[in-house]
């Protein structure tokens, strides 16, 4: 096998800044940035407001749980603080168990009950 030459320091540095460049470009065209420049930074459900280094704690919900939808003028999204974000993919996913809708601040429906037939166990004699 042939030993591939050393990069040169110039040549490093320049593709180091290509990627930097690239990488910023990504971040400036995100979804999440678009989200970020278009919304007040207060989560959605709660309330609270983000700055500085708390706003990495935003998050970007996708309303219809779609995260390929990302029209521009952000319809289809909103945003939800950590919690508030994990909050709502848990309703989501127990809204698919159970028929009845979980809103927010009610409590999701019990997978199973640990007190079946528990008047059969103490009735044994």
């Amino acid at each position: 096998m042939k030993k591939q030459p050393a990069e040169s320091d110039a040549e490093r540095k320049a593709r180091l800044l290509r990627e930097l460049r690239r990488d910023q470009h990504v971040r400036r065209t995100s979804y999440r940035a678009r989200a970020l420049q278009l919304f007040p930074h207060v989560c959605a459900s709660c309330g609270r407001e983000f700055t500085g280094k708390r706003l990495r704690e935003l998050t970007v919900h996708h309303k219809d749980h779609d995260y390929h939808n990302n029209p521009n003028d952000g319809s289809n999204w909103m945003l939800l603080c950590l919690y508030c974000h994990d909050h709502e993919h848990e309703s989501h996913a127990s809204d698919a168990r159970s028929s009845k809708p979980v809103t927010f601040g009610e409590a999701a429906p019990p997978v199973a009950n640990p007190f079946d037939n528990l008047d059969q166990l103490l009735k044994k004699d």
